[in-house]
């Protein structure tokens, strides 16, 4: 084979990259992406890469059929020995048997082929998972029988083992019935041997005598229909046996031994059924794998919408937050309450339009002779503000899980990660509300240092030294929700007012410019720390994703493996 090498090093490049969990999600049709992923890599390894790796291997003839077809009689009857035990019982759930001729034991005994189904060997039946090797010394060396399950079992992981063992196979000897031959399942089969150009041959048993010619003919049509004409196709006449696990006569399956006989000592004849099998197999990869990669890229899709629908939530959050430092809600409760007592009266609030000095003198006197209530209404704005970062966090907790419980993908995530939906997860976490406070406090603390380094000015020192740094910090800190949107009348000349008074106040000492400055650094200050707890409650959703799936990369390296495969694989 011209290539080997550099064929089976891209074939391994391909392998490789099919090695992640791919599809880890329920996007798209998951269920048949995930058969698709299993079953290309079963093909690579069970068969691709062992046979490339040893091409003159002795070759593999899997039988496969439905239920009933009498499989394991017929290996029994090709091989003279009683070496795999027909199902009497169905469903049966039994170690595969290979049978093979003793000088070609030692090849299927190791794992080059079939790696991941570990050997039994001897008398003994194999536990399910398992595979069974026997000798028999009338099969011809050079080729192995292997007596597959039940391709229509309604087992799930008998029909799954006979799907893996056929794309194993050299060679498919498919067996059916004169009462089944026209079942779907079996045809479903035969199309992909077609498509993968795969060898095969056609046993058609229990063919009554009377029937023989109907039958063969329709069989002989329907293969022709499917793109099947010139299969080899064997017929077996209907013979009463005396029990399920007698054999056939000798001369009932002596077309089908002389075939293979004749097969297995023709080395020109082996290759040639290795090539048509394995340049199939090889050819379906470029549209195999191409079509995978384009279900990578939906998983990949699929989770970044999952993500994005978080951010989404976070961001709403945030505006949220805006809209309440904003909305002068904030300035009503506690909050008025506190700056009434700060500022010593209520009638305070009629005064605005009065000269700033005349407020400047009034509110010295407050601020130097009332330290409590400074205090009081810090601490009551402090807890506004964690309040308001609670209430957002909420709601955002609350609308990622609803949007991601409208999302199949969501659903398939958050059932499998464990979280509890209905309690935690749902609501802002319990370390929100000691990071909120050590938020705000830090952030009070920048206030007071913006005060501070302002009133450090040459032009405003005297000015801001006859309130205080701790006074002035706090003026500011409510100029920063100046904003009365969404409150009208009597509200805006309370806590509008509240907002106003300060920034007048604020403007006197430190000039409008100033104010404006200091203003929006200690709004984008809160901002950027009440981004930093959101992104924390965040990750919350977005850790469950992290790592999830595949790589941005993966799809591209998979038609870029596949585009090499088909370069270098010509036999």
């Amino acid at each position: 084979m011209q290539g080997n090498e550099g064929l089976l090093a891209a074939l391994q490049s391909l392998r490789h990259h099919l090695d992640p969990d791919l599809f880890p999600l329920a996007i798209g049709d998951v269920a048949a992406d995930r058969r698709a992923l299993r079953e290309l890599r079963g093909q690579l390894d069970d068969y691709l890469l062992p046979r490339l790796a040893a091409i003159d291997a002795p070759l593999l003839a899997v039988v496969g059929g439905s239920t009933g077809a009498g499989k394991s009689t017929l290996v029994n009857s090709l091989v003279g020995e009683s070496v795999t035990e027909p199902g009497v019982l169905r469903p049966t759930t039994l170690a595969p048997t290979l049978v093979a001729n003793p000088a070609d034991s030692a090849w299927f005994i190791s794992t080059s082929i079939l790696p991941g189904l570990p050997r039994v060997t001897g008398d003994g039946r194999g536990e399910p998972g398992t595979l069974r090797i026997a000798t028999a010394d009338l099969l011809p060396a050079g080729l192995a029988l292997l007596d597959a399950p039940d391709i229509d079992s309604v087992v799930t992981a008998n029909r799954e083992l006979a799907a893996q063992l056929l794309a194993a196979a050299d060679l498919w000897l498919f067996v059916t019935t004169a009462a089944r031959y026209a079942d779907e399942v079996p045809w479903s089969f035969l199309r992909t041997a077609r498509d993968r150009s795969t060898a095969l041959a056609v046993i058609l048993q229990r063919v009554p005598s009377e029937a023989r010619a109907p039958v063969t003919a329709d069989l002989t049509r329907l293969l022709r229909e499917n793109g099947l004409s010139g299969t080899p196709l064997f017929v077996v006449p209907e013979l009463e046996l005396p029990s399920e696990r007698a054999r056939l006569p000798a001369q009932a399956v002596q077309p089908v031994a002389t075939w293979l006989a004749q097969l297995s000592a023709d080395a020109r004849s082996r290759a040639a059924v290795v090539r048509r099998t394995l340049t199939g197999a090889l050819d379906s990869l470029g549209t195999r794998v191409p079509a995978l990669a384009d279900r990578v890229d939906r998983q990949r899709m699929g989770i970044a919408e999952l993500r994005a629908v978080a951010e989404k939530a976070y961001e709403s959050g945030m505006s949220a937050f805006d809209e309440g430092m904003r909305d002068g809600m904030l300035l009503r409760g506690e909050v008025l309450a506190r700056w009434q007592d700060f500022v010593g009266t209520g009638d305070l609030m009629r005064s605005l339009e009065s000269r700033i000095g005349w407020l400047r003198d009034r509110l010295t006197a407050v601020f130097t002779g009332r330290p409590a209530p400074a205090k009081e209404l810090r601490s009551a704005l402090e807890s506004g503000i964690e309040s308001l970062i609670r209430a957002s966090a909420d709601g955002s907790a609350e609308r990622a899980v609803e949007s991601w419980l409208a999302m199949t993908a969501g659903r398939d995530l958050l059932e499998h990660s464990g979280v509890r939906i209905s309690g935690r997860l749902g609501r802002a976490s319990p370390d929100l509300q000691p990071r909120a406070g050590a938020a705000v406090r830090a952030w009070q603390g920048y206030v007071l240092d913006l005060v501070r380094s302002e009133g450090a000015d040459r032009r405003t020192t005297a000015r801001a030294a006859s309130f205080g740094v701790n006074s002035l910090g706090l003026l500011l800190m409510l100029a920063v929700f100046t904003s009365t949107g969404g409150i009208t009348g009597i509200e805006i000349g309370i806590a509008g007012g509240t907002t106003v008074l300060s920034q007048k106040l604020l403007e006197a000492i430190f000039g409008d410019q100033a104010v404006r400055t200091l203003t929006q650094n200690a709004r984008e200050d809160l901002r950027r720390r009440v981004r930093e707890i959101f992104d924390l409650e965040q990750a919350r959703f977005t850790s469950l994703i992290d790592g999830l799936g595949p790589a941005d990369d993966t799809a591209a390296h998979l038609r870029e493996a596949a585009k090499a495969v088909q370069e270098r694989g010509a036999l």
